[in-house]
């Protein structure tokens, strides 16, 4: 019998410290391959590997396509490739970009939990907003076991937090301890293999690069009045997902939160847009307005003047709504 021989481990914003932790509490004879994703700028992959290497006993790689896996080793995600496992192979995939980014944790987790299930123990780290979340469900629902970072040990609780949110936690462990914790349960049997949900199939080849297809796409997912950031396309809402999630006919995904901090952040935006025109309009009708005085047509004047100070008054109408809009998030952190 296999034991937990795939440990996953994602992270993001405040992630490097327990990270470094982990791996540092790895044994040289650790009987399981580890797989790691950051969501980190692409060019901070160099950084990533410095601490990797200078923090296990474990030899690292950045990982390839095709690459084996094997026990004993630190596999790393490649820079704008999604981080997939095999029965036996690693393969990169170009798939749509999962919460904006591209390796997506989620993408990781889900692999692993399709060719792999119980034997998989999936690790949630420090980060924001709840990228992960939905992996880890993915791994639970395949017999694998999921831990979280202790969220009062992580610098951003909110991914851990969320994780708990979405499935039921094996173990909630502070950084410090979390290497041995793994140790320990990746010399342990591995449970009973359960049916892979068909869904999971399905955003694995997603995540690939496989095409989705409308057809495909509706047996998982119902459509919605929303448009994807990235395309432009229709979303649907993927079916009984925790946490809720967002799916487009090409492909990009989102959980909630995500696609409301990429809305938020077009509203405002297009409030300042709408801004710059209205001043814009205020300025020709007050200049129209002049214009039509000094040739001795008060009746028209008076009507653009009328017409000039309802644009200022509209102007001024969504400077305070700009203006409340960026000043929500910083009550929001001082609360």
């Amino acid at each position: 019998m296999r034991n937990r021989d795939i440990i996953v481990i994602g992270g993001s914003a405040g992630a490097t410290q327990p990270l470094k932790q982990i791996l540092g509490g790895l044994p040289a004879d650790l009987p399981a391959a580890v797989f790691i994703v950051l969501h980190i700028p692409a060019h901070g992959i160099g950084i990533l590997s410095t601490i990797a290497s200078s923090a296990s006993r474990l030899p690292v790689s950045q990982a390839e396509n095709g690459m084996k896996i094997e026990p004993g080793r630190i596999y790393l995600a490649a820079p704008d490739h999604h981080l997939l496992l095999s029965e036996d192979h690693i393969f990169l995939g170009r798939g749509p970009r999962e919460n904006m980014v591209r390796p997506a944790i989620d993408a990781l987790f889900r692999s692993a939990a399709l060719y792999h299930g119980p034997h998989v123990i999936g690790v949630l780290l420090s980060g924001l907003l709840s990228d992960g979340a939905a992996g880890l469900n993915a791994i639970k629902r395949c017999g694998g076991m999921a831990v979280v970072q202790d969220p009062a040990d992580a610098i951003a609780d909110e991914m851990p937090r969320r994780g708990m949110e979405a499935t039921t936690i094996d173990l909630c462990v502070p950084g410090a301890g979390m290497g041995d914790v793994l140790s320990e349960l990746a010399r342990e049997q591995a449970g009973d293999v359960l049916p892979i949900p068909p869904e999971i199939k399905l955003e694995v080849e997603i995540a690939a690069g496989d095409r989705i297809g409308s057809d495909n796409l509706v047996s998982m997912a119902d459509p919605v009045a929303l448009t994807c950031p990235a395309c432009g396309g229709v979303l649907s809402v993927v079916k009984e997902s925790r946490p809720m999630r967002f799916r487009c006919q090409v492909g990009h995904g989102y959980t909630a939160d995500a696609l409301g901090k990429e809305q938020e952040g077009r509203v405002d935006e297009a409030l300042r847009v709408a801004l710059r025109i209205i001043e814009e309009r205020a300025e020709l009708v007050q200049r129209m307005a002049a214009d039509g005085r000094r040739a001795g047509r008060a009746a028209v004047a008076e009507m653009y003047e009328v017409r000039a100070a309802e644009y200022r008054e509209y102007a001024d109408m969504i400077r305070r709504v700009v203006l409340k809009s960026l000043d929500a998030p910083v009550r929001k952190r001082e609360a």
